[in-house]
């Protein structure tokens, strides 16, 4: 199908996909750019310090990710340091993003036993102006991989070719400290072979804020995973086959942190889990694409539509079987749909 997105494909060393992805959307990263410095109220400068401390967790997580930002900053006609704000903007701004629904599920759970992984996410509206699909295929023996992101943004929710995805939920009650930055996390995450691999990368790098990524592998393996600066904790959901995350802590290790940042977030895991419990055994992409379109559990709702400024923008559901990404532009209820081959 056609892209839904700008398109920006990139291959060769970490270096020249940089440049590419520089080149190809050099005007889309600098009104990025300007949009982070819009939100964050504060000199681009000062963002820029903020977001340097953390590149040397950056570089011990992956040198080659620092290769192609530094690419990045090259093709786009921009600064280095301009170019590593792009790789930790929350961090820059001290700040979570907005709130999300994600989902792993398979075997008793979906029609084919086959799983399906995706999310709906929330951002202010103007983050869509900015939204790019980046497909990256490196020549050093890396994955291919297939991400809907922000331009500049390195690191975000997607697949690679051994069918690794993720998604993300914000979570909160947490300071922030020195670490890895998610994005770039996500990115090497997209590096791995499976869902072991992937925790295992988790759990040998400390994050430098709180997060929850679903995961989800070739083989059929999923899982769920809070992380904080502490370390990680693993959530078994109520059926080996499904899991539903939200915006607050739900494994017990991590439940002592919630401090009801999102006060939604309960009511709405709530409601994924009975439209997940209603479809039980028949869940398929198009029945997942009429979910995140719903809006009967108002407040609580999976679509909403400016609450707190909060709008969801962005739709994702993948088969990992398949190597397909399903992505959505616009309101669950309202928004286009196209299918990307990983």
């Amino acid at each position: 199908m056609e892209s839904i997105f700008p398109l920006i494909e990139v291959k060769g060393t970490a270096y020249e996909m940089g440049r590419q992805h520089g080149e190809q959307a050099g005007e889309l990263v600098r009104k990025y750019l300007i949009w982070i410095e819009r939100l964050a109220g504060k000199p681009r400068e000062f963002l820029c310090r903020n977001a340097h401390r953390f590149l040397g967790a950056i570089e011990r997580l992956s040198p080659k990710y620092v290769e192609e930002v530094r690419g990045l900053a090259d093709g786009a006609k921009i600064s280095f340091p301009e170019a590593l704000l792009c790789q930790a903007r929350t961090q820059a701004l001290y700040g979570g993003e907005a709130g999300c629904t994600t989902f792993a599920l398979r075997g008793e759970a979906t029609l084919d036993g086959k799983v399906l992984i995706g999310q709906n996410q929330e951002f202010e509206p103007e983050f869509a102006e900015v939204a790019i699909v980046l497909r990256v295929s490196p020549t050093d023996g890396r994955p291919r991989a297939l991400m809907l992101t922000f331009a500049g943004q390195l690191g975000y929710s997607g697949m690679n070719e051994f069918g690794v995805a993720h998604f993300t939920n914000s979570l909160f009650g947490c300071e922030l400290r020195l670490g890895v930055p998610h994005y770039p996390m996500k990115r090497v995450i997209l590096e791995q072979k499976t869902v072991s691999d992937a925790i295992a990368l988790l759990r040998q790098h400390n994050a430098c804020a709180a997060g929850n990524l679903v995961l989800a592998d070739g083989q059929g393996e999923i899982a769920d995973v809070e992380i904080r600066p502490e370390g990680v904790a693993i959530y078994h959901d109520e059926h080996p086959d499904m899991r539903l995350h939200s915006n607050h802590y739900v494994a017990p290790e991590f439940s002592a942190f919630e401090d009801n940042t999102v006060p939604d977030s309960p009511a709405r895991l709530c409601r994924m889990r009975a439209l997940v419990r209603s479809s039980w055994g028949k869940i398929t992409v198009e029945v997942l694409m009429e979910i995140l379109a719903d809006h009967e559990g108002d407040p609580a709702g999976l679509c909403r539509h400016g609450a707190t400024n909060w709008h969801t923008l962005f739709g994702y559901i993948a088969e990992p079987a398949k190597g397909l990404l399903h992505l959505r532009r616009g309101h669950g209820c309202i928004g286009t749909w196209a299918t990307y081959q990983v």
